[in-house]
């Protein structure tokens, strides 16, 4: 049964590795390095994680931006855990169970960052099966252990820190005060398919195909003969969320595709045809001329938010309501929405407005159902492929919610509208020309609230600059900008510069995130 809240009940009773987060900005990479394994976990808040059932093989006590010396630390309830399952602390996990448990921790006589080398291994220990003695570890903490409870034993050592890892001697409870999940440390992947799989004894079961096939029978019991209205973007995740809905209900899906004139050039046409392709229950809606109308003279980024969110719950909610007895509204959420959410203390922190997590209005009483929020981006392309979908569908770049409205950096108007389709579509399409496309994870361009001089032919010209953006990223989190050759940065330009009228200079974002965010509002 999946819950309204976006957690998947069914995906409770499978075999799971629980994290406990205390808020570091790793535990998502800890999640998809135990996923990467084909083995389940999930996120939860260190004081709000579900009952510790027979199907929880293993417990992960992430980093965090505390210190274990502060007043106020997050500390965890253990009983349930410590010395019943396997339990493995990173960096803040180790330093929190060592101190708890009778051990020291103060500051460091100097901040530990950055990449080392363990100098000290004990071969013997599974948890480190296939780690070498000066393996390159990453350290992110400014505390460090100086002391360990009694019956435990150093398990692994770097130059600078004695006690890089621990064990509980007799238990199977572990610590380490290095990060195995980033990609400096280099045999980290390895220490966490000791603990989950040898360890844990996970039997790397988790694959797209036993998802489809657990979800799509789930979605049929819980749905039945009921009928579900979603709204397709044309992206990913609604496209994904659409498959496994329509292959568990078929035409009891009725799914709705609002053009809220913000689209890429020509892409309402062409991912309408897409859908109807794929067999699904879909209607076009074309109220571009109702957005440009609410969102004239709006300037404020997080207010066109709230317009375009606005008013296409209501464009949605008109058509919804021509449908009869619809009991329940699809959503794409995916892991990354809920996970952010939620905070580790105190109320849930404010996420993004175009996120899919929220924003639902109370005069809209529909049940939710979200299929895919326990899935990472990459996992949910899995699940596309599984479900058949076609490349030009799952390979397709992340959009934002709002569309251009958020790329054309000040009020929008069609005019406006206009002139950044057609440059988005001629970088788009050069991409693809030029094989860089499958390379990038996310592209687009912004149009700039600033007009420059500019010379066409014999005359002086005074019209807009655009930015174009590209970047490399695994799920958006992080991203770097993307090295385009200096030939096609100028190609580029030239094309969009000679063929949109109203555009006379174009330059390129070399900003990563973070500090930057990938979108410029």
């Amino acid at each position: 049964m999946i819950l309204n809240n976006g957690q998947n009940l069914h995906l409770r009773m499978q075999e799971m590795v629980l994290i406990l987060d205390f808020g570091s900005q790793f535990t998502q990479l800890i999640a998809r390095r135990v996923r990467e394994l084909n083995v389940y976990c999930e996120i939860h808040p260190f004081n709000d994680h579900p009952p510790i059932g027979d199907h929880v093989k293993g417990v992960i006590l992430s980093g965090s931006p505390f210190s274990v010396r502060q007043d106020d630390h997050p500390v965890p309830d253990l009983s349930d855990i410590r010395g019943k399952l396997p339990l493995l602390g990173v960096c803040y996990g180790a330093q929190l169970m060592a101190q708890e448990f009778g051990g020291d921790v103060q500051a460091s006589s100097k901040r530990e960052y950055g990449r080392a080398n363990l100098n000290y291994v004990n071969a013997e220990e599974t948890l480190l099966k296939g780690v070498p003695e000066s393996s390159q570890v990453w350290m992110s903490h400014a505390d460090t252990i100086y002391e360990l409870p009694e019956n435990t034993e150093v398990i692994c050592s770097t130059a600078d820190v004695k006690i890089g890892g621990y064990r509980f001697k007799g238990e199977e409870t572990y610590g380490i005060q290095f990060h195995p999940e980033v990609y400096h440390s280099t045999d980290g992947k390895q220490l966490i398919k000791n603990f989950v799989v040898d360890i844990c004894g996970c039997a790397q079961s988790w694959t797209s195909e036993s998802y489809v096939e657990t979800t799509v029978a789930q979605l049929k019991a819980q749905l039945g003969n009921d009928r579900v209205v979603l709204g397709l973007s044309g992206g990913v995740d609604s496209s994904v969320a659409a498959m496994l809905l329509h292959r568990a209900i078929g035409k009891n899906l009725y799914c709705i595709f609002v053009d809220n004139g913000l689209l890429r050039k020509n892409e309402f046409e062409s991912v309408l045809h897409q859908y109807k392709d794929l067999g699904l229950n879909v209607k076009g809606v074309d109220a571009s001329q109702r957005f440009y109308k609410e969102l004239a003279g709006v300037k404020d980024p997080e207010q066109k938010r709230k317009v375009i969110g606005r008013v296409f719950i209501e464009v949605f909610d008109d058509e919804a309501h021509q449908i009869s007895d619809v009991s329940w509204l699809g959503q794409g959420t995916i892991y990354p929405d809920v996970i952010e959410s939620k905070s580790v203390k105190g109320p849930s922190a404010t996420i993004k407005s175009h996120h899919n997590v929220g924003g639902l209005p109370d005069f809209m009483k529909l049940k939710v159902v979200e299929p895919l929020s326990s899935l990472f981006k990459d996992e949910v392309r899995e699940v596309g492929k599984t479900l058949g979908l076609t490349a030009d569908i799952l390979g397709r770049h992340p959009f934002p919610g709002p569309g251009m409205g958020i790329r054309i950096l000040g009020d929008i108007t069609p005019e406006k509208v206009r002139i950044l389709q057609d440059v988005d579509y001629i970088y788009i399409e050069g991409l693809k020309e030029h094989g860089l496309y499958d390379k990038i994870w996310q592209a687009g361009s912004i149009l700039l609230p600033v007009q420059s001089v500019g010379v066409m032919g014999d005359e002086r010209t005074y019209e807009n600059a655009v930015a174009l953006r590209a970047v490399t990223s695994t799920d958006g989190m992080t991203a770097d900008w993307y090295h385009f050759p200096h030939e096609f940065l100028a190609l580029i330009s030239n094309r969009i510069i000679n063929n949109v009228k109203g555009v006379n200079r174009v330059v390129y974002d070399i900003s990563s995130k973070p500090p930057a965010t990938i979108e410029w509002e």
